[in-house]
């Protein structure tokens, strides 16, 4: 089977780019116009049930994506390769180093979601697994992730192009997986240059979050607190996360 995807760049230093629940391959803003192709060559990878792959049938799990990013690499020739996983994608691209660990170059966890559990609980269980079905839980998720700061016509949007990309059953299929699947044990110590972005407004996944999980898990991994930004620095400050990544890309 050939993987569409979404590419930028022709440089030497290959990365798969792993989308959150709520996007695609083309929902990484402004951010894209901004990367340096020279030095990096991007794989931008849809999900099963997703954008450009709406249409393709499978399970809808991590382990899916997993495969798909590694038959991706395949695919482009790529026998290593940098990761870059935003929120959902984070837990994708550590199942990615799990299943191939001499493959993956670098890791990096965009206000991503850990490889153990993430257990919603009270009213957060019913907002997110009412995700798939409602609209206006989306939106409510969009903004609670962003800090309550963020334009009512930028929360439509997302919410409107977040609907329009994604097979509801595949969203729900995946928020099951996601929050409930623990692979830590098949990450923790692995020694591998790990760099953790979250934004200093978002209100799910914080510094202490990380804490106590990706720094816990990758012995190397560093912290940055993106100022002025939410759960998505590619929409909120597109050109500054695109300096600071490739940084650490490039270092």
């Amino acid at each position: 089977m050939t993987i569409s995807h979404r590419t930028v760049g022709t440089g030497p230093h290959k990365v798969i780019a792993l989308h959150d629940w709520f996007g695609t391959a083309a929902g990484w803003g402004a951010f894209l116009d901004h990367l340096d192709g020279e030095r990096f060559s991007y794989a931008f990878l849809d999900y099963r049930g997703y954008g450009e792959r709406a249409e393709v049938a499978g399970e809808f799990t991590l382990a899916e994506i997993a495969a798909d990013a590694l038959a991706l690499a395949d695919q482009l020739g790529w026998q290593q390769f940098s990761l870059i996983g935003h929120s959902m994608g984070g837990k994708a691209a550590q199942r990615v180093l799990a299943e191939a660990p001499e493959r993956v170059r670098k890791l990096v966890g965009v206000a991503p979601v850990p490889a153990s559990a993430y257990v919603l609980e009270g009213e957060a269980y019913g907002l997110f697994h009412g995700a798939a079905a409602q609209p206006a839980n989306r939106r409510a998720i969009l903004d609670l992730v962003t800090g309550q700061r963020a334009t009512g016509v930028w929360l439509d949007s997302m919410t409107a192009q977040s609907v329009a990309t994604s097979r509801p059953e595949a969203v729900q299929a995946y928020l099951e997986d996601w929050t409930t699947q623990d692979f830590a044990d098949r990450i923790a110590g692995a020694k591998l240059p790990v760099k953790v972005f979250v934004g200093e407004h978002d209100l799910a996944l914080t510094p202490e979050a990380m804490q106590g999980t990706w720094l816990t898990h990758y012995p190397a991994a560093e912290l940055e607190v993106l100022a002025n930004s939410g759960h998505y620095p590619m929409y909120e400050i597109p050109v500054a996360f695109a300096t600071t990544l490739e940084a650490f890309l490039g270092s």
